[in-house]
């Protein structure tokens, strides 16, 4: 296996992982939350998951499925991996309880609005709650990136820039309760910032558990197996979280301006590259 490709893959995922910070830089450097921007980014990020999950993911195991198994076999396989994904994530996000989700609180104004609602123990609770809601929403993600990083560098590449869109919220709603619980800028964006660990965690688990399987005799299944389900995590993460973050700013179009725009420059990506 190559080092070098292993190596390429945890770096895409740490990126994608660590935006965390990115989003705590963000709520303390910017005044107001550019809606449109976010709105349209996280459109975006939507577009290229379901974009490269049914195009080229779901199609790449289906085909690898097929020519091990037969027709109906094979696709009946590759049906099941992908829907195994999606309930993977759908039990993680269940068990989050939904008034701590940490994507119902990233818009930056909160940053005052939160101070006045709460106490310093409250906030304080709330901003650890949520950091560990987010290592725990990030471990699945940390696996799809890094296995479509590993099939192919390329896709990898647009995967951990769409997951980092979607992490940067998240870093938001991490950092302002720890702010002003502690009143310290630099703990916040530490816990803001570790919050997204869990998604090279996550990618060198991957690694530890599933590469002795994909060097076996039985690779191709394995292999087709997680990438099924990769793309039914991400199209999950897509509809459940991304959508409906870009329409709680209020800018519905603006969500899907960017979400076809996502899907356009992947297919114009994947065109000129095949």
């Amino acid at each position: 296996m190559d080092t070098s490709n292993v190596m390429f893959a945890l770096m895409l995922t740490a990126f994608a992982g660590l935006s965390t910070g990115i989003g705590s830089a963000i709520a303390f450097m910017a005044k107001r939350t550019n809606t449109k921007l976010l709105t349209v980014s996280l459109g975006f990020s939507a577009g290229v998951m379901i974009y490269i999950s049914f195009v080229e993911i779901f199609a790449e195991a289906k085909e690898t499925f097929i020519h091990g198994f037969g027709e109906f076999n094979g696709t009946f396989y590759t049906i099941a991996a992908f829907f195994g994904g999606i309930l993977l994530i759908g039990l993680i996000d269940k068990f989050i309880p939904s008034f701590e989700n940490p994507h119902e609180m990233h818009a930056i104004e909160e940053l005052t609005d939160v101070k006045r609602k709460k106490s310093k123990n409250s906030l304080y609770r709330t901003g650890i709650f949520t950091a560990l809601v987010v290592a725990i929403h990030n471990f699945p993600e940390g696996i799809a990136t890094f296995m479509t990083a590993m099939n192919d560098p390329t896709i990898g590449i647009a995967i951990a820039i769409a997951v980092a869109i979607h992490n940067i919220p998240e870093g938001i709603a991490v950092s302002v309760p720890i702010y002003y619980a502690t009143g310290s800028r630099k703990k916040a964006f530490l816990y803001s910032f570790l919050s997204g660990l869990a998604e090279p965690v996550g990618a060198i688990l991957a690694y530890l558990l599933l590469m002795p399987f994909l060097t076996s005799g039985n690779s191709d299944a394995i292999y087709a197996s997680t990438m099924a389900a990769v793309a039914g995590i991400m199209v999950f993460i897509s509809l459940d979280e991304l959508l409906p973050s870009a329409e709680e700013y209020g800018e519905h179009h603006w969500g899907i301006y960017g979400l076809v725009g996502g899907m356009a420059i992947m297919a114009v990506s994947l065109l000129l590259l095949s």
